[in-house]
């Protein structure tokens, strides 16, 4: 079960990519990054309506009008399907962009599929992780095997937010 993870580095490019959106509309990150000159902050996480997964997006939901008035276009993505993202957002409220990667290319591609561990055993599984990304399409920081709770408020420090 070894499978070689990349890991995103600052200065990196980051991987472009187009996914499908909660009401299936594609979304391509270089697309975002050229429409306004807005960062990006990409995250990734399991799976929808699951704990963890909901405190995440809840926590950047209501953090969402701070991280766009600094100029940051918030975007999630998890392997999960269009229906169940569009059943996510309107559960929780969600007001930016979840995208659904069911094949997990893009997860695989920022190193945010790959080994973890859960409940101590070893597993293939989605990495929760976080990205800023540039207007010019560099990474700016990556952050691995992120914790749900507390994370958007770290992430608002590193940022100074």
């Amino acid at each position: 079960m070894s499978e070689t993870t990349v890991r995103l580095q600052p200065g990196d490019t980051a991987p472009d990519f187009t996914l499908t959106d909660a009401d299936g509309a594609p979304v391509t990150l270089g697309q975002v990054l050229k429409a306004d000159g807005r960062r990006v902050v990409l995250y990734f996480y399991p799976a929808a309506m699951t704990p963890g997964c909901t405190t995440q997006a809840c926590d950047f939901r209501d953090n969402l009008r701070e991280f766009e008035a600094a100029g940051f276009t918030v975007l999630g993505i998890s392997p999960d399907t269009t229906a169940k993202l569009a059943a996510f957002r309107e559960k929780e409220g969600l007001t930016f962009p979840l995208l659904g990667d069911p094949d997990k290319d893009v997860l695989r591609s920022y190193g945010a599929f790959g080994e973890k561990k859960n409940y101590g055993r070893i597993v293939q599984g989605v990495i929760r992780s976080t990205f800023i990304i540039a207007a010019d399409g560099t990474v700016e920081k990556a952050f691995y095997n992120v914790k749900a709770t507390g994370h958007v408020e770290r992430i608002k420090r590193e940022l100074g937010l």
